[in-house]
């Protein structure tokens, strides 16, 4: 038998006394041979003369050329290898580059020796099917069939890395918005603890736990692959636990104002089980079944026992999932909303740890789905009495902790300054009421305060309350961020009002979708509070420009470039036509205007105002004086009088003491200044 070549790249000085021990029966029974090198430059040197490696091992941080770099080199190369990194769960942007460069997996330092062998053992098995459909490409003559199964393994290869590329894509998004509050709150305590210690340090605790949570789940399902878990099982009425977990999760229900229901005609049921490995299970499926429930949804957890099983079920009334990916679900990495701009964060491990543990407990789980009305999951677990038993409250064990993101009550403060200051509104529309409430911390006293918890709740806050500045998530239930911004940039009400898009999508690609969306600002979190509060007052600078672009009620003659200023020209010029169709009508007023243009009096009135700094009724009048001031200048020998109740003034010294208001003298005295002999 020809053993496995193995190039490890490391320098690490002990990594080769390691290796070593870990794998002395196999390289004493020749099963696998190591070969060694101590950075990338070596390892390339060590691939050029021997071509018959076929697994690297590779360490990313290393002198003269490291983990990452020497991937994009391997690139380059012709040849079957599979690529294992070595790395830590902290440096999560490595592993996400690492996967997207090509490497088939990945291990944690320090190395676990199961879960190493486990995943040479599958590198070992994808290389022999990749070299069997390269000879069977170069066998002639090739058979159709042999070529189209070749065909369909390189198709799911290619498959598997897109969908090991996306998973390590939402795990970085995963991370990035709890550390947003973590990294922030933090600098909040310090800048102020008096105000924020409480408050705060609440916060950091709860994203604290979720990112601990996310790391857990993709440990234990490692463990799970490689045979590690075991079961510690006790004899109890689960019940009294699965209530528990219920009620655990009914303040994260009734935020989104979902009816969270547990149903059961049992009085109690005994069986043994394991408490911790049952939590993760019902706390998944919660979870995922009011993230993706609409508001005013139901979800309800029905318990019954069917004699040799209990049978647990959980159904809602979400979004659903399509019949053709049913049976892909459980799959590791997998996730149903595979877009850029899925409507609920996550990684896709969730309901694949959740049948690994189903499998090890001998249980079974099954879905039902219809798109667009819900979903069923049904869990069937053996009972069985075969342990001590152990009354309620007796348990030696702590409960176990529950994570799930969205626990906390929504955030809806104004600061006491702001309530008593005139200051810019500003909408926040954001899923997350941990950022939410981080962001109030750093705005507050700058901005009146508003937010909505999703895509479509936003765009109605946004054309109800027409604020100053809106700032969105990207990946949210309903309608995500890029809809948003598009939608209140193509709607005449809201199409000036600037937008900033602050989410966890980083990269270039995400960043452009946004701007083309119409995006007036990306930031991707965690952000700096400084850059935020500086983007934000620029955006309000931008639209004072506007403002004195329309201070006359008039468009310039000179023509935009912009497609975002040619909409707001073509408001005002829409505006002040109807004002000069109806200019003797001095009942033609704000009602009059807002219903010729189709909108409420305070979207007319919020709209007039962010782009003219006049309310409605004001920029009516000022329209009449210009009109006048027209009048004026075209025939001398009209009176005052005559050109007031031609420009919907029916008193003629109102119209002067509106007219010396605005150009700060009387109609006689504006005239004689702008004759020729006056001039001259």
């Amino acid at each position: 038998m020809i053993p496995n070549k193995i190039l490890v790249v490391d320098d690490e000085a002990d990594m080769e006394e390691l290796i070593d021990l870990l794998f002395r029966r196999d390289i004493r029974k020749k099963r696998v041979m190591f070969i060694f090198a101590k950075n990338g430059k070596e390892a390339l040197e060590v691939l050029e003369k021997d071509p018959d490696i076929d697994i690297l091992l590779c360490d990313i941080n290393m002198p003269v050329m490291d983990g990452l770099s020497l991937l994009r080199e391997l690139n380059q190369m012709p040849r079957l290898l599979k690529t294992i990194m070595v790395t830590a769960y902290g440096n999560m942007e490595n592993i996400r580059t690492s996967m997207n460069e090509g490497a088939f997996d990945f291990v944690t330092k320090p190395i676990d020796f199961d879960d190493l062998k486990t995943t040479i053992d599958k590198a070992t098995h994808e290389l022999n099917r990749q070299k069997e459909g390269e000879a069977a490409r170069k066998q002639l003559p090739l058979t159709q069939k042999a070529l189209e199964e070749t065909d369909q393994r390189a198709k799911f290869l290619e498959e598997l890395d897109q969908l090991k590329s996306r998973f390590f894509t939402n795990l970085s998004h995963e991370f990035r918005t709890p550390l947003t509050v973590i990294l922030g709150m933090s600098a909040q305590i310090a800048k102020d603890p008096s105000r924020w210690l409480q408050r705060g340090n609440q916060l950091i605790q709860r994203n604290s736990n979720h990112l601990l949570d996310l790391v857990n789940q993709i440990l234990d399902l490692r463990k799970l692959e490689s045979g590690q878990m075991e079961l510690r099982l006790h004899q109890a009425d689960i019940l009294i636990e699965l209530r528990y977990i219920s009620e655990s999760f009914q303040s994260y229900a009734q935020t989104k104002n979902i009816s969270l229901s547990f149903q059961t005609d049992e009085q109690e049921i005994w069986m043994d089980y394991d408490r911790e490995k049952i939590y993760r299970i019902t706390n998944n499926l919660l979870s995922n079944a009011i993230k993706f429930t609409p508001q005013g949804g139901q979800v309800i957890l029905s318990i019954s026992n069917q004699g040799t099983h209990l049978l647990l079920t959980i159904r809602d009334t979400g979004m659903g999932i399509p019949e053709d990916q049913l049976t892909l679900i459980f799959d590791r990495f997998y996730q149903v909303d595979g877009s850029s701009t899925r409507e609920g964060e996550g990684t896709g491990i969730g309901l694949a740890l959740t049948q690994e543990l189903l499998k090890l407990m001998k249980g079974d789980i099954k879905v039902e789905s219809t798109p667009g009305e819900g979903s069923k999951f049904s869990i069937a677990l053996p009972i069985t009495q075969n342990e001590p038993r152990i009354l309620h409250g007796q348990q030696k064990d702590k409960p176990v902790e529950i994570f799930h993101v969205g626990t906390e009550a929504e955030y809806t403060g104004r600061s006491a300054y702001a309530a008593q200051t005139a200051l810019p509104s500003l909408l926040i529309i954001e899923d997350n009421p941990g950022i939410v409430e981080y962001l109030y911390s750093c705005l507050e006293d700058q901005y009146e305060l508003f937010s909505a918890p999703d895509g479509e709740a936003g765009i109605e806050a946004a054309l109800e309350q027409v604020p100053d500045l809106i700032i969105t998530d990207v990946m949210m239930p309903g309608k995500n961020g890029y809809e948003v911004v598009e939608t209140l940039k193509l709607d005449e009400r809201t199409s000036h009002i600037p937008v900033v898009i602050l989410t966890a999508k980083a990269d270039q690609a995400s960043r452009l979708e946004g701007f083309q969306r119409g995006a007036d600002a990306y930031l991707p979190k965690p952000f700096d509070q400084k850059e935020l509060e500086i983007r934000l007052a620029k955006l309000l600078e931008i639209r004072q420009r506007l403002q004195q672009r329309y201070q006359d009620g008039l468009v310039p003659e000179a023509s935009s470039e912009d497609p975002q200023i040619q909409m707001e020209d073509a408001f005002i010029i829409q505006a002040r036509a109807l004002i000069i169709k109806h200019l003797d009508d001095s009942n033609y007023r704000g009602d009059a205007l807002m219903k010729a243009m189709g909108l409420s009096r305070t979207n007319l009135h919020r709209k007039l105002k962010a782009l003219t700094g006049l309310s409605s009724s004001r920029f009516i009048r000022k329209v009449r004086v210009e009109e006048a001031c027209k009048m004026m200048l075209e025939d001398p020998n009209l009176r005052v009088s005559e050109i007031a109740y031609a420009t919907g003034f029916s008193d003629p010294k109102y119209f002067n003491r509106v007219f010396s208001e605005y150009k700060g003298l009387s109609p006689s005295e504006w005239r004689k200044q702008q004759s020729p002999k006056s001039s001259g």
